[in-house]
């Protein structure tokens, strides 16, 4: 939980300066849409290609030494991108970043081998909140420190990453006993095979197809977010670090507090199925948003999403056995990345299109209607595969 606190509040600090920084180097918001949008389906295919063989990795040598080399890669990301004079040099950064970031990976599969079964989603959710609690805090230091020097926040990334190998090094301990690792097999280096290996359990390909569709809503939602707010709002790094901070308050209590509780109430199926619902209905709201105010009241009222992510790891890891967990949540973790390096292109390429629109003609809104419609999508396949276990099972006081 640690690790994944520092890894998130070093991410969250440069979250609301990184469309500034790569705004100095473009000459119009329709070029900076573009290269933004580059430079994270960048960092997603790095991601995507390393994410399985550094899942396998530590299913072999452990959980700690891979997330000490994944420290140290976003460390050295972040102090590139304070340094860098040109875009080449932000890409090289973003590279670098994307082969070396796995530490949701490994602490998802660090929660498998420390939890039972029935315990996984609450466990998730706890990583859940971590990140939550990185994004209270890192977009609204990152905002404040950004309104003075774009550069310092990721000075200050990088600060937090080697805090963070320091705890990795003295203090962490290892979760996977030698007793139970794997040797790296070929296949495993391969992303896509790492992919056809979710749909090896039955019934976990249509889980793992709701979960890629709302993965996608979420990136395009992240990748486009900031750009969006300055077109209609003009938001600066300031506003957007509390509307993040607003986020990172809903996650904490809802995948830190409520989600046990709905997880035993309702099950992992109608926890779900409502968050999915909800989010259908708050994607459209943000893209018709007047006020800048009405999106932090719509994070509040669209909580129950926050809930799907955790539920749906629950339900795909209770299929596969211990030893397999760190290659499977590599494989999740590489539907994200390969989906990472769409979503930024699809995103901001549209929002490119609208970008000289007037700021509150309902077409700027483009992206989240088509979060909506991801989402929509995702329902109507989870409904159909869940609803036998939404009916089956009775809801406990």
């Amino acid at each position: 939980m640690v690790t994944m606190l520092l890894d998130i509040m070093g991410i969250g600090v440069i979250v609301p300066v990184l469309p500034s920084l790569v705004g100095e180097f473009t000459a119009n918001r329709e070029m900076q849409s573009y290269w933004y949008g580059g430079l994270l389906a960048a960092f997603g295919l790095m991601n995507f290609l390393a994410s399985p063989l550094l899942g396998a990795l530590s299913d072999r040598f452990g959980r700690r030494p891979v997330l000490l080399l994944s420290t140290f890669g976003l460390g050295l990301d972040f102090v590139l991108q304070a340094l860098s004079p040109t875009l080449a040099w932000l890409l090289l950064a973003r590279l670098i970043g994307g082969v070396t970031s796995a530490s949701f990976t490994i602490s998802s599969a660090y929660v498998a081998d420390v939890t039972p079964p029935e315990g996984r989603s609450r466990g998730f959710g706890m990583l859940g909140a971590m990140f939550g609690v990185g994004f209270i805090v890192g977009p609204m230091v990152g905002g404040l420190l950004g309104a003075h020097d774009i550069r310092l926040p990721f000075y200050v990334s990088g600060a937090l990453c080697v805090l963070n190998c320091l705890y990795g090094y003295f203090i962490l301990p290892e979760s996977h006993p030698k007793e139970k690792r794997t040797p790296i097999e070929l296949r495993k280096l391969n992303p896509f095979a790492a992919l056809g290996a979710l749909r090896s359990a039955p019934g976990v390909g249509s889980l793992v197809l709701v979960f890629a569709l709302t993965t996608f809503a979420q990136l395009v939602l992240q990748a486009t977010w900031v750009l969006f707010t300055t077109f209609r709002f003009a938001w600066g790094p300031a506003q957007n670090g509390i509307a993040l901070f607003a986020v990172g308050i809903c996650a904490v209590i809802v995948q830190g507090g409520l989600l046990g509780r709905l997880v035993r109430r309702y099950g992992e199926a109608r926890v779900a199925i409502g968050g999915l619902a909800s989010g259908t209905v708050a994607y459209i709201l943000y893209g018709l948003a007047p006020q800048g105010w009405m999106l932090v009241a719509i994070i509040y009222c669209n909580f129950l999403s926050f809930a799907v992510a955790p539920a749906l790891q629950g339900l795909v890891s209770k299929s596969f056995e211990a030893s397999e967990q760190g290659y499977i949540m590599g494989s999740l973790s590489a539907i994200s990345s390969m989906i990472m390096v769409v979503t930024p292109l699809v995103g901001t390429g549209l929002l490119g299109t609208v970008s000289h629109l007037p700021p509150h003609d309902w077409r700027v809104g483009i992206t989240f209607f088509l979060c909506s419609a991801l989402q929509g999508a995702a329902l109507l396949i989870a409904w159909q595969r869940l609803r036998g276990a939404v009916s089956a099972l009775p809801a406990r006081g």
